[in-house]
C-alpha cells in the first residue's frame, strides 16, 4: 500500500456513529465506486466511494458494507462483503484482500464474499423493518452516468418494495463534516506534500516555461513523497488564464510580466488537500500585482478568523463580502457610487470576486457538510479569496486549509510560503 492506513479503531468507531443515528430495524448498505472503463479494453484509475472509505478504509472494488444494528444475531449486525481473491487475480490484477486482513483493517467481524450477498440480505430483510439507502446529494454534484449505488438501489428498491426508505447521506454529511484526529493526520499529510511540491516549482518557474511543465513538477513531487497525485484536477493559469477560474487546460507559455495562478493540491490516503498560489513569472511583483496580492491576502487571514464554532456560513460569506468590497475600493476596481446603487443578490464585488470563499474540505475535494447548520470545531474548510482582473490580465486567488478549533482555528498550511515577500526571496535564490 502506497499510503499508511489508518487504524481500524477508526472505522469502528464510525459506523457506531452512523448506527446510533438510524432508527429501529433499519438495515443500511453501502457499495464501493465501479471501475469505470475508458475505450477497448482501458479502464480509469480506481477511487474509492467517500463513504465507502470512511466507514470502512477498504480501498477495493466490489465491495459492500450492510449494518443491520438490531440483528438477532450480533454477527448479523456488521458485514462486510469483500471481493474473492485468487492466484489468477493475484497475477493478473494483485491479490484482493484475503478475509482475515479485511477483518483486521476494517475492524467488521463479520467477512464474507460479495458473491454471498444477495442470500444473505434476503435473510436479513425477514428482520428488517426498514431500509437505508445512500445517495449522492450534493449541491455541486453534477452526474450523468450510473454509479455502482443507483444501480444497486434501483435493484433494491424493484424487489423490495413495500420496505420504507430512509436515506443515508443526510446522517453522514454530519457525521463526516466532523474530523477525527486521524483524519486530520492524513490532512495533514497531505498538506505537508502539497508544501514541498510547492517548493520545488518555485525554483523552477521562470519566462518560457509551459503551464503543463508547472504541472509536471508539481506531479513529480507528489508521487515521489507517497500520494497518488493531484486532489483534483490542477488550475495552472498564467496571464489571463488565471481569470477563468476552472481553467484546467494548462497549455500556454508563461511569459515576462505575468503572474501564474496555481491551485493545486496533493491527496494522501484518499483524504484531499488544497491550496492556491500565485507567484511572478520574472521573480517580482510589479507595484499594481502586489497590491492585488496584499489586498487577497488581507482578506484571506480576516475571513480565517471569522470561521468560529457558531457562526452560520451565509452570515460568514456575507462578512468577506464586505471586506472584499473595502479592498476593491482602495483598488480603484468599484467605486462607493457602484455600492450605493448595487443589486444585493449580486453585489458590486462580485465583478471581480465571483465565487465563495471557503468549502468543506476531507475525502472530497468540496466535502460534505450542512451548509444551513452552524460551524463546529472539527470542521475543516478552505479560505480562498480572489480578485480577478481580466482587463489587466491578472487574477490573484490565494487558498490555505484550516481546522476549526473551540476557541479559533488551526491552519494546516500555515508552513507554506505565503508572503510576497517570501515567494519572491525563494524564486531569487
Amino acid at each position: 500500500m502506497r499510503y499508511s492506513k489508518l487504524p481500524a479503531d477508526l472505522y469502528v468507531r464510525n459506523r457506531a456513529a452512523f448506527a446510533g443515528a438510524m432508527q429501529p430495524g433499519g438495515l443500511a448498505l453501502f457499495f464501493s465506486n465501479d471501475i469505470y472503463p475508458t475505450s477497448a479494453d482501458g479502464t480509469l484509475p480506481f477511487k474509492q466511494a467517500a463513504d465507502m472509505m470512511w466507514l470502512t478504509g477498504v480501498d477495493q472494488e466490489e465491495t459492500v458494507l450492510l449494518l443491520f444494528p438490531d440483528a438477532v444475531n450480533p454477527a448479523d449486525r456488521e458485514i462486510l462483503f469483500v471481493r474473492e481473491t485468487s492466484e489468477t487475480i493475484a497475477i493478473w490484477e494483485g491479490a484482493k484482500l484475503t478475509k482475515e486482513q479485511a477483518r483486521a483493517e476494517t475492524g467488521v467481524g463479520q467477512i464474507q464474499w460479495t458473491t454471498a450477498l444477495e442470500r444473505t440480505l434476503h435473510r436479513l430483510l425477514a428482520e428488517a423493518s426498514s431500509l437505508y439507502l445512500n445517495d449522492n446529494p450534493h449541491a455541486r454534484a453534477s452526474i450523468e452516468v450510473e454509479t455502482r449505488t443507483d444501480r444497486e438501489n434501483a435493484a433494491l428498491r424493484a424487489k423490495y418494495p413495500n420496505y420504507p426508505v430512509h436515506r443515508s447521506a443526510p446522517i453522514l454529511f454530519g457525521l463526516r463534516a466532523l474530523k477525527s484526529p486521524e483524519e486530520i493526520d492524513q490532512m495533514q499529510r497531505a498538506c505537508d506534500i502539497t508544501r514541498a511540491g510547492f517548493e520545488r516549482v518555485l525554483g523552477f518557474v521562470k519566462p518560457g516555461v509551459t503551464e503543463y511543465e508547472i504541472e509536471a513538477e508539481f506531479m513529480h513531487e507528489f508521487l515521489r513523497r507517497g500520494s497518488r497525485g493531484f486532489a483534483y484536477t490542477p488550475i495552472i493559469g498564467s496571464g489571463h488564464n488565471a481569470c477563468v477560474l476552472h481553467y484546467i487546460e494548462n497549455s500556454q507559455e508563461c511569459k515576462a510580466g505575468e503572474v501564474i495562478l496555481m491551485d493545486v493540491g496533493a491527496e494522501y490516503g484518499n483524504y484531499a488537500s488544497d491550496m492556491t498560489r500565485c507567484v511572478p513569472v520574472s521573480g517580482t511583483f510589479t507595484e499594481r500585482q502586489r497590491a492585488v496580492y496584499n489586498a487577497v491576502l488581507r482578506v484571506m487571514r480576516a475571513a480565517m478568523k471569522l470561521l468560529r464554532p457558531g457562526v452560520m456560513l451565509a452570515d460568514y460569506h456575507k462578512q468577506v463580502g464586505d471586506l472584499m468590497t473595502e479592498e476593491l475600493v482602495g483598488l480603484g476596481l468599484i467605486t462607493r457610487e457602484d455600492i450605493a446603487n448595487q443589486d444585493p443578490a449580486w453585489p458590486a464585488y462580485k465583478k471581480y470576486f465571483m465565487h465563495g470563499t471557503s468549502h468543506f474540505i476531507g475525502l472530497d475535494v468540496h466535502d460534505v457538510g450542512h451548509w444551513h447548520q452552524p460551524i463546529a470545531a472539527g470542521h475543516v474548510f478552505t479560505v480562498e479569496p480572489g480578485i480577478y482582473i481580466p482587463e489587466e490580465n491578472l487574477g490573484i486567488r490565494l487558498e490555505n486549509d484550516i481546522l476549526i478549533t473551540e476557541d479559533g482555528f488551526i491552519d494546516l498550511m500555515a508552513h507554506i510560503p505565503l508572503e510576497a515577500d517570501e515567494i519572491e526571496a525563494l524564486m531569487n535564490r
